[in-house]
């Protein structure tokens, strides 16, 4: 039989009997969409989950600094530094940021405050975003804007609310306007201190420490352990440093990946064992159909069909079963691919995808001759006589 011919054949069965054989290719088709899914979208859903720090309690971010001794209290990082650590393999982010510990005048009373000169990146690199107001940007800096942002529990403690967009607070003399308020998500210490724009505390604010904070932000949990040895050698290969410290909260990082790598164990279980039941399930519906076919075999093998061609007959309709239901996954894929991409605001590329839904076929063609292959032989080997009076 050609193989044109078997394949006609095996699709004519598949319709007539499609009642017996949709489970099986829902099955399937759930796995393969699963699977197509989970492997083009699972780097870009990793970089949007670590996007929100807040979720990930802070896991990506590293903070260098230098050790709080006299004898490195002048030392600060210089901008080809900074650029050196922003060209790293893994790195999302890099900001530099000063403080001090001063005094706001506020209605005549003396209120203690820490204060953080920032830069446009440093509410990218932490994570952070306002509940009122807007934070700095690139333009404040530019101009030296005497701006500040304050953290909710600063902002009640100074004003007795957190509705304080637009009003004035005077530091060292100097009057700044606040433009925003820190969103109040597991901000920890974050809460009672003030940012101004890294330009203005160089200027302006008296007793500010040297440049010497970087706060920097990893894309994924995984690159953290990457990138952190690597600072120290790619800082020292910039500049001449003493007593400096890289932080991470490995903690944090390892119950982060710990969650993940259950989560991940747990979806691929699912795909697989979805995988597993269509394979069964086709081995299942197989050996229905030899047997429901018995008598055909037989008469076919009485006028003359060998052994290798009904071997051959119900392998491919055990492939065209697979391969169908995979080809339906593929589009629900697809379907799923585009819905998670417009949810998550990411676009893996095509090529993943094409890779991926070539894997997903080739899968259910293996998987449709493992488990066709022992219902074809069954067929393949059964006797003329006996078949044919099978009832």
């Amino acid at each position: 039989m050609r193989l044109s011919d078997l394949l006609r054949v095996s699709i004519l069965q598949l319709v007539r009997h499609r009642r017996r054989y949709w489970g099986v290719m829902l099955a399937i088709a759930l796995g393969t969409a699963g699977f197509i899914t989970i492997i083009t979208m699972g780097r870009d859903l990793k970089e949007n989950f670590n996007r929100d720090l807040e979720l990930l309690g802070r896991a990506t971010l590293i903070k260098v600094y230098f050790e709080k001794l006299p004898a490195y209290s002048h030392q600060r990082f210089n901008e080809s530094t900074l650029e050196a650590l922003r060209h790293l393999t893994g790195v999302r982010s890099v900001s530099l940021a000063v403080h001090a510990w001063t005094q706001s005048n506020h209605q005549g009373q003396l209120y203690p405050v820490t204060i953080f000169g920032v830069d446009e990146s440093f509410w990218e690199v932490c994570g952070l975003s306002s509940q009122k107001g807007k934070l700095h940007n690139l333009e404040d800096n530019t101009v030296h804007k005497r701006a500040i942002v304050l953290g909710p529990e600063l902002a009640r403690t100074l004003f007795g609310n957190d509705n304080v967009v637009g009003s004035k607070l005077e530091i060292q003399e100097n009057l700044y306007t606040v433009t925003g308020v820190l969103k109040d998500v597991g901000l920890g210490d974050l809460r009672q201190f003030s940012f101004i724009p890294f330009s203005t505390a160089q200027d302006r604010i008296q007793g500010i420490s040297p440049a010497n904070r970087i706060y920097l932000r990893c894309l994924t949990w995984d690159d953290v352990e990457k990138v952190a040895p690597k600072i120290p050698k790619v800082i020292q290969a910039s500049q001449f440093v003493q007593g400096l410290k890289v932080e991470v909260a490995w903690d944090q990082v390892n119950r982060v990946k710990a969650v993940a790598w259950w989560v991940e164990l747990f979806i691929y279980s699912s795909v697989a064992a979805t995988l597993i039941l269509g394979g069964a399930g086709i081995w299942t519906v197989m050996m229905a159909a030899v047997r429901s076919r018995t008598r055909e075999i037989g008469l076919k093998k009485a006028m003359g069909a060998e052994d290798q061609a009904i071997m051959a007959q119900f392998l491919a309709e055990a492939v065209c079963l697979s391969f169908t239901a995979s080809l339906a996954g593929s589009f629900l894929g697809l379907v799923a691919v585009e819905v998670t991409s417009i949810l998550i605001n990411s676009h893996p590329g095509q090529g993943l995808f094409i890779i991926c839904v070539a894997m997903g076929l080739l899968v259910a063609v293996v998987l449709g001759v493992a488990a066709g292959l022992y219902p074809s032989l069954q067929a393949s080997r059964m006797e003329v006589v006996s078949a044919i009076r099978y009832e």
